[in-house]
């Protein structure tokens, strides 16, 4: 089976459990885990923050975040299509009171000005912006890589309007190894970040938040407030550290797969190769006669696992679990079932 549904499906190498079995363990909720304080201190560090804290999910993280820089009431402007706002149950709403307004769902083609126009000022009567959430990299954009420019922009946007900066860079891993920005660089554009470990990166279970020392202490109890306070969890932020030991760099592996699928298969005008930088890869059916579920459905019956995102759009995300036999397996039979779907 290639499974191919998203970089989730990783399981643990044999040394990430060696890892994970010796690592040393005391009572987190205590501060008193030696791995998880080591794993906390080192991600503050890559991105150049004072703190992170280490959560047990991504939208657990966001959520943290979001709740660090918009109080109850508050309003968070974000893309439409923003895992913020479409997969994470509206939690935002539910959970923080946060009032969230978007703008057009573009990827990774963000324009500041326009979310400039929608910022509202402090003052009575309109409910004031509090801080702009963006993706990095962007999933339903594809995988594409907002640009250091672009980013630079918004942090002056948000610092002539007195407002914070979150990045949800659950794949921010990705854009660090496609475009080659260090990541203290990134960290330096945000008030707030997210970062998944669970992805890419191949660790089981957890994600940060990174942000200023004052900040993360808030997030401390944020984090129990929503269930999130954990014992001897450091047996699992002992495989996030060796993530970030032997799987950054050979993300560009999963990248040059990505690239590769997206080459084989640009013939049936699905994908254009140019816009795949990382290891997403978005298939386009709206031209084709056959639909996202049904392609799906048909991969699978061949033991080729991908994701349905919307009715004609599919989704395909390489990782440290799919090697080249596999590459070439879904090459062959997307390929086969594409061509009996023109």
């Amino acid at each position: 089976m290639v499974d191919l549904r998203s970089d989730t499906v990783t399981r643990p190498s044999t040394a990430m459990r060696e890892a994970m079995a010796s690592a040393p363990v005391g009572d987190d909720v205590f501060g008193d885990d030696p791995t998880v304080n080591a794993l906390e201190a080192r991600v503050a560090a890559m991105f150049g923050h004072e703190a992170a804290l280490f959560a047990p999910s991504g939208s657990m993280a966001n959520q943290i975040a979001l709740q660090l820089v918009v109080p109850p009431a508050g309003e968070l402007l974000a893309g439409a299509d923003a895992h913020v706002v479409t997969y994470e149950l509206g939690a935002a709403a539910a959970i923080g009171g946060i009032s969230t307004r978007t703008w057009p769902a573009v990827g990774a083609s963000l324009d500041v000005g326009q979310i400039a126009a929608m910022i509202r000022p402090r003052g009575y009567p309109s409910l004031p912006t509090s801080a702009i959430a963006v993706e990095q990299t962007h999933n339903l954009g594809g995988g594409t890589v907002i640009p250091l420019a672009t980013l630079r922009e918004l942090r002056d946007l948000a610092d002539n309007a007195d407002i914070s900066l979150h990045c949800d860079g659950a794949r921010i891993w990705h854009a660090h190894v496609a475009d080659g920005v260090p990541l203290n660089e990134y960290g330096a554009l945000f008030d707030t970040l997210s970062v998944c470990l669970s992805k890419g990166l191949g660790a089981p279970v957890g994600s940060l938040v990174v942000g200023s020392a004052e900040r993360i202490a808030r997030a401390r109890v944020i984090r129990k407030r929503m269930g999130g306070g954990m014992r001897q969890v450091g047996i699992l932020a002992a495989a996030g550290d060796y993530a970030l030991t032997h799987h950054v760099a050979r993300l560009a592996d999963d990248h040059a797969r990505a690239r590769r699928l997206a080459e084989a298969l640009s013939e049936f005008k699905v994908v254009n190769p140019d816009r795949v930088p990382t290891n997403l890869v978005l298939l386009d059916l709206s031209e084709m006669s056959i639909d996202a579920p049904s392609l799906v459905a048909e991969a699978a019956k061949r033991d080729v696992h991908i994701s349905a995102m919307l009715p004609h759009l599919a989704r395909i995300i390489f990782h440290l679990d799919v090697d080249d036999d596999g590459l070439d397996r879904t090459i062959k039979v997307l390929s086969e079932i594409l061509r009996g779907g023109r």
